[in-house]
């Protein structure tokens, strides 16, 4: 079983080799089959330099796409060069690497197309801010109006896909703040998804993406993009 550890990194110097080595640490330890790919989202910062010294795959993207743009790059490599599995690893640190044998396990044995791992089925570790459990909380409401599917951490990036997943994003993946609009783009295309329970950690580096003052931009994008790929054409679900 390969494993493509994908790692979307923008300005994460100071995160970045942790988050490397844990994943190097984690495959040695488990006898996972990890390849980790950064991919440099046109940083200032020196991340993308000291990623080319780091035990992993660097791919640097020459103009700024966004999480949703790295991520997919990640995504396509995985599928191009025939890995099982894709996980996203967030490059400033949330994601333990020791929780990923936690989301392999639950797909295998589950079958799922895509097993997110989440912070609020069991509590435990670090649950973010109150305002943003609320937009969690409402989000995940949107998504079981939308889908009928009911998905607890709707915001998580940290999930695993296999074939059947990588080979539809590979098409067609959201752009800005995509980790809930995946979700129904996956429900809609019938895929199989599932959640386990994980122990997220606060970041180690850099800064959120969303601040207080995009908080209601954020929520308004996401609710419009969500209900445009519920009642999109299936057979062009990026138009």
């Amino acid at each position: 079983m390969r494993i493509a550890a994908v790692v979307p990194a923008y300005n994460e110097v100071h995160s970045i080799r942790l988050v490397v080595n844990e994943l190097k640490a984690v495959a040695s330890e488990n006898n996972l089959a990890i390849t980790v790919v950064v991919v440099n989202d046109c940083s200032t910062d020196g991340t993308g330099a000291l990623a080319d010294q780091l035990p992993c795959l660097a791919l640097h993207l020459p103009v700024n796409l966004g999480i949703g743009g790295a991520v997919q790059t990640g995504f396509r490599y995985a599928l191009e060069n025939n890995f099982d599995y894709a996980i996203q690893i967030d490059g400033d640190g949330q994601h333990p690497a020791t929780e990923i044998p936690k989301l392999v396990e639950t797909a295998e044995k589950n079958k799922l197309d895509v097993t997110i791992g989440s912070r609020f089925l069991d509590r435990e570790g670090f649950q973010s801010s109150g305002l943003r459990r609320t937009g969690i909380n409402y989000f995940s409401w949107l998504i079981f109006l939308l889908t009928g599917i009911r998905v607890m951490d709707t915001t998580s990036g940290f999930r695993l896909l296999n074939r059947k997943g990588l080979l539809l994003v590979n098409d067609y993946y959201p752009d800005e703040y995509p980790e809930p609009e995946a979700i129904v783009l996956f429900a809609r295309q019938k895929l199989t998804i599932g959640e386990v329970a994980v122990k997220m950690r606060e970041r180690l580096g850099g800064t959120s993406s969303i601040g207080f003052r995009k908080s209601i931009y954020y929520i308004w994008k996401v609710t419009l993009a969500c209900v445009f790929t519920r009642i999109r054409r299936l057979d062009n679900p990026g138009r």
